[in-house]
């Protein structure tokens, strides 16, 4: 039963990642389940009919979340932690620690001369910036069919003097 209950909380969590990262081994892997079989996993998850609907009525809830904005937020807001770790180690971590690192936000790393490493980070501004810019077009194509659907009820109202 505990099991059972474990497994529902852990697909819920992979609809909530998967709504906003949009990256079905990211979500499964973010929602618990191994790196080894994410991408199963999460396929599964997938084609599971509650599974849908719930990833449905999240895009409902979250209309404006499409891929270029939910990057756009990660890039605006998320976790730089695991860069900044990267840099202060004192040597290279291992493949199975540098794989689980969020590297998201980094938009390059390179080795300096000397020994250092150079990791560079997206322009947090410049997302928000973009995003602001994404969400504005999104309002005005609202308030346009908003006024489209005013001007039509209107015409129609005119078509039928009788009602």
């Amino acid at each position: 039963m505990q099991e059972k209950k474990e497994l529902k909380a852990k697909r819920y969590a992979f609809c909530c990642y998967y709504v906003m990262l949009g990256n079905v081994s990211e979500a499964a892997e973010k929602a618990g389940f191994g790196r080894e079989n994410a991408l199963t996993e999460g396929v599964k998850c997938l084609k599971s009919a509650e599974c849908r609907r719930i990833i449905a009525g999240l895009r409902d809830i979250l209309s404006d979340t499409n891929s270029v904005s939910a990057g756009l937020r990660r890039l605006a807001f998320g976790s730089c932690t695991d860069a900044v770790y990267l840099v202060f180690a004192d040597e290279l971590p291992p493949q199975d620690i540098i794989e689980r690192l969020d590297l998201f936000n980094v938009s390059e790393i390179k080795r300096v001369k000397g020994g250092g490493v150079e990791v560079r980070l997206f322009d947090r501004i410049k997302a928000m910036e973009k995003l602001a810019e994404l969400e504005n077009s999104c309002s005005d194509r609202n308030k346009a069919a908003g006024l489209i659907a005013a001007l039509t009820a209107s015409a129609e109202e005119d078509d039928n003097p009788d009602d």
